[in-house]
């Protein structure tokens, strides 16, 4: 979801982190302004989604796709980004090869989009709460299987708890989290693939809804063609379709902002702020009840993040020492 943000394999972002000592006290509290921004709009997407009534999630994706594709064009022109992305792909190899890696991220992206869409109309928000707590730590244990990368003692401690949280949802309640598990490999592994990509994340934005918007068209005209399309049905309806590309896109710009202001430590704190959103909507708007295993299982997962978060600040301080 994201934001359909871009990431990094630990925390999302679209420039290169400024260090601490460049930053100035004005510049630094329009940073925190823009990721507090960029998080909390991510965080109340279950309240704009719950307004789509009747319509099935995979409309609600495929109108998104539409729609945030050409509000991405008219932003890609406006900020004048178009010689920058013609000169990412100076040659035919680069161009397949950016393409491929682009069409990967974009089906995982379209897939969690999907999930976090029909997590909302199905009233499962607390699971999408809990996958986006773990994407941190799945960031981390991707980073081990495929970049061969070496964890600390606290990070290999954090990934044991997350296991021990989906093993306890396993056994007490009798099935996986599966929306949670799938949200957040997902979205880790689009930060993964994300990294092969040579774009900043508007950039990469536009490509991704560019190489699903043909899917997009196809779905839509099947679902007009079998009279199942909610496009039109009403005012309100038709426009919280067309507002959806929008709304959708407007936490990538802040977070853009975010992103070249702040450290990179700075930016992995304030992206809690999403899934704690999502996890007080899913409590106090959406009323979803939490049984005592499931509280545990967030429980584990955020004394987990905070010995994540612990070592990336300890190793962020002493980099910069």
């Amino acid at each position: 979801m994201a934001g359909s943000s871009t990431e990094t394999s630990r925390v999302p972002t679209t420039d290169t982190a400024p260090a601490a000592s460049s930053l100035t006290p004005s510049e630094a509290r329009r940073g925190v302004m823009f990721g507090v921004a960029a998080y909390a709009m991510w965080g109340c997407f279950p309240l704009f989604f719950s307004l789509f009534d009747g319509v099935p999630a995979f409309e609600v994706l495929v109108q998104r796709i539409l729609w945030s594709c050409a509000f991405l064009l008219v932003v890609v022109t406006l900020m004048g980004r178009w010689p920058a992305l013609r000169r990412s792909f100076r040659s035919s190899r680069e161009l397949a090869r950016g393409l491929a890696w682009s069409l990967g991220c974009a089906l995982l992206i379209a897939l969690n989009w999907g999930l976090y869409i029909y997590a909302v109309e199905t009233h499962h928000v607390l699971q999408a709460s809990l996958g986006y707590f773990m994407t941190p730590l799945v960031n981390v244990a991707l980073g081990m299987l495929v970049l061969r990368e070496r964890l600390s003692r606290w990070q290999m401690l954090a990934i044991g708890l997350a296991l021990a949280a989906v093993v306890l949802q396993l056994v007490m309640l009798g099935r996986l989290p599966w929306i949670s598990l799938v949200l957040a490999m997902t979205f880790g592994t689009y930060g993964l693939l994300r990294k092969r990509v040579a774009l900043d994340a508007l950039s990469a934005l536009l490509v991704e809804t560019s190489l699903l918007l043909p899917l997009s068209l196809v779905a839509l005209v099947w679902l007009s063609w079998h009279g199942q399309s909610h496009f039109g049905d009403g005012a309100g309806t038709t426009a919280l379709m067309i507002v959806s590309g929008v709304i959708t896109t407007l936490p990538l710009l802040a977070f853009a902002g975010a992103a070249r202001r702040l450290t990179l430590s700075t930016v992995g704190f304030l992206m809690y702020l999403n899934p704690t959103l999502q996890f007080l909507l899913a409590l106090w708007v959406f009323d979803e009840p939490i049984s005592a295993s499931q509280l545990i299982t967030f429980v584990l997962i955020w004394i987990g993040l905070g010995f994540y978060s612990v070592d990336t600040w300890r190793r962020h301080r002493q980099h910069a020492a």
